[in-house]
């Protein structure tokens, strides 16, 4: 139950005062809502006697308070949906910023292996299950039992204690042994019904994405079936939880009768032996009846008290933070502007290292080139360079001081164009304006210029072209060079570029890679390749795993 405890306290945090308020207001209701229920029943109980008796009675008195109670209940209605249903969208809206910090805390490795739009699915998913922390778990409950508390003390005041008793040990013991049954029976299935739910989602975004894919291979029809096993999967588990709350709301409903009964049994006794009235009486049954508010909203939640812990253990995970604070070397005049001294990486575990004892330099103006076969190293020395992996030996400095030395600064100086960049949804001049919101027009189109995207983006309807999901309307070359131009815009001294001309021709590759270079002609550039026109445009090439780590001519 911590991480639910830990999300509820993030909930409460995001608008405590509306949340109060909320709490407030939902005490009222149902106290009012008791109430109401009590004066009516002994009004009518009353006026009933004293017609019986020839007696006057006075209607216009309670009837008011009925009035009062029935449009004051309406009011504190709206006002507690109004107040907590604000503040917990307010804390959902925290809650998805939290959680896109957390991801983006989790090293370059893992979020390089994460699939932006599967993970995008899943935080919105464990997000939106939590929305019933406040509004049907926590809230409901404190309500529920502040307004016991209250009945407790009004009914035996009002009818006798006995009967205050009764109700109460029949709502809260029984109804609580009924709501922790149904929170324990459908924790599985709420479970194993959230899960399905986010593997059909999955799958179907695999499947729209990929059906050319599929459909080629002959897979569609199998992906197909796939999804609509996901989904009875779901359907199955919902019906589970569907039936588990429909028997819990059969027992709730026994023992609100029960408590009815009591009360009326009671009551029975108590006006039989001179104590109490008849009219006083028929309160205690009635507020019994009343009563019943209380408990059947705590339904919905305890049914999804399984899928909203769950949910709430994704969404509070907390990495492990295992990097280790390097210290900073002093500036070294005449140095060469970027230096890699006996640099290595080795995964946790790892039996060998991905790289070893890399040493190399990159002058102002240069180009290297690394070379290795795929899975031979180069992203990894590209993010050791770029400060987002920590090595686990020796050191990276860029103009004599040590990348750690930066801190922040770093990013205005080096910059990473990895291998799967991303585009968003939208025009172009807001994807390139992701690197420079600063950017003016001019300094857009000489960042398309430069990697020959400039005449498409215009057949595009230029900057304010708009793009699908993804950068959808690009082919992937022409993808590709979007996110070059949005490098660009950076203009650091140092730019590392993962397969830059993945999915270009080689006469287009040829004018890219010439365009970085006319573009940025003072930086030092460093290209994980793995193509002849990218080996071929560099000053060195420097082929990762030979023997001596020196670098051969370009």
């Amino acid at each position: 139950m911590r991480p639910l405890a830990d999300t509820l306290r993030l909930v409460m945090a995001a608008a405590p005062g509306a949340m109060l308020l909320g709490t407030l207001l939902s005490v009222l209701v149902l106290v009012m809502g008791a109430a109401l229920l009590g004066l009516s029943g002994w009004f009518i109980t009353a006026t009933g006697m004293a017609a019986m008796a020839g007696a006057v009675f006075d209607v216009f008195t309670p009837s008011s308070g009925i009035r009062f109670l029935a449009v004051g209940r309406a009011g504190a209605r709206y006002g507690e949906r109004l107040a907590t249903h604000d503040a917990t969208l307010r804390a959902l809206a925290a809650l998805r910023v939290d959680l896109m910090r957390r991801q983006l805390a989790r090293g370059f490795e893992a979020m390089a292996r994460a699939r932006a739009p599967l993970a995008l699915t899943r935080i919105t998913a464990d997000v939106d299950a939590l929305d019933g922390v406040a509004l049907r778990l926590a809230l409901p409950v404190v309500a529920a039992l502040v307004t016991h508390a209250f009945a407790f003390v009004a009914l035996g005041w009002l009818t006798t204690w006995a009967t205050a008793g009764a109700v109460v040990v029949f709502y809260v013991a029984g109804g609580g042994f009924v709501l922790l049954w149904l929170a324990r029976r459908a924790a599985r299935p709420s479970v194993a019904g959230e899960r399905a739910a986010q593997a059909l989602r999955r799958g179907a975004v695999d499947m729209l994405r990929g059906q050319e894919d599929l459909l080629v291979y002959g897979r569609l029809a199998e992906a197909r079936a796939a999804l609509v096993a996901q989904g009875d999967e779901a359907d199955a588990a919902a019906r589970a939880v569907d039936a588990a709350e429909r028997r819990a709301g059969a027992w709730l409903a026994f023992a609100v009768t029960l408590a009815a009964g009591a009360a009326l049994a009671l009551g029975g006794w108590a006006v039989s032996a001179g104590g109490i009235g008849a009219a006083e009486a028929a309160i205690g049954v009635f507020v019994a009846l009343a009563l019943s508010e209380t408990l059947q909203p705590l339904r919905r939640g305890m049914a999804e008290l399984g899928r909203m812990r769950d949910a709430a253990g994704r969404v509070l995970a907390r990495e492990e933070d295992g990097a280790e604070t390097r210290a900073a070397v002093p500036d070294r005049p005449g140095a060469a502007r970027l230096s890699v001294e006996g640099l290595g990486f080795r995964r946790p575990g790892a039996l060998r290292a991905v790289v070893e004892g890399l040493s190399f330099d990159v002058r102002a103006g240069e180009t290297l080139a690394l070379t290795a076969p795929s899975g031979g190293g180069k992203s990894t020395v590209l993010g050791m360079i770029a400060g987002v992996l920590d090595p686990t030996s020796g050191t990276v400095r860029l103009d004599g001081r040590d990348i750690v030395a930066f801190d922040g600064d770093l990013r205005a100086r080096v910059t990473l164009v990895p291998q799967r960049a991303a585009l968003v949804g939208g025009s172009i001049r807001e994807n390139l304006h992701l690197a420079d919101p600063g950017a003016e027009e001019a300094d857009l189109w000489r960042a398309l210029e430069a990697v020959a995207l400039a005449a498409r983006v215009r057949a595009l309807g230029g900057l304010d072209g708009t793009l699908g999901e993804g950068g959808s309307g690009l082919s992937g070359g022409e993808a590709r060079r979007l996110v070059l131009a949005r490098g660009l815009l950076r203009r650091p001294r140092v730019l590392l570029l993962d397969e830059p001309t993945e999915g270009l021709d080689e006469a287009t590759a040829e004018r890219v890679l010439k365009g970085l270079r006319a573009a940025l002609p003072e930086a030092a550039i460093v290209t994980a390749s793995h193509r002849v026109a990218e080996t071929r445009s560099a000053d060195r090439v420097l082929a990762l795993g030979a023997a001596d780590g020196g670098a051969g001519p370009g």
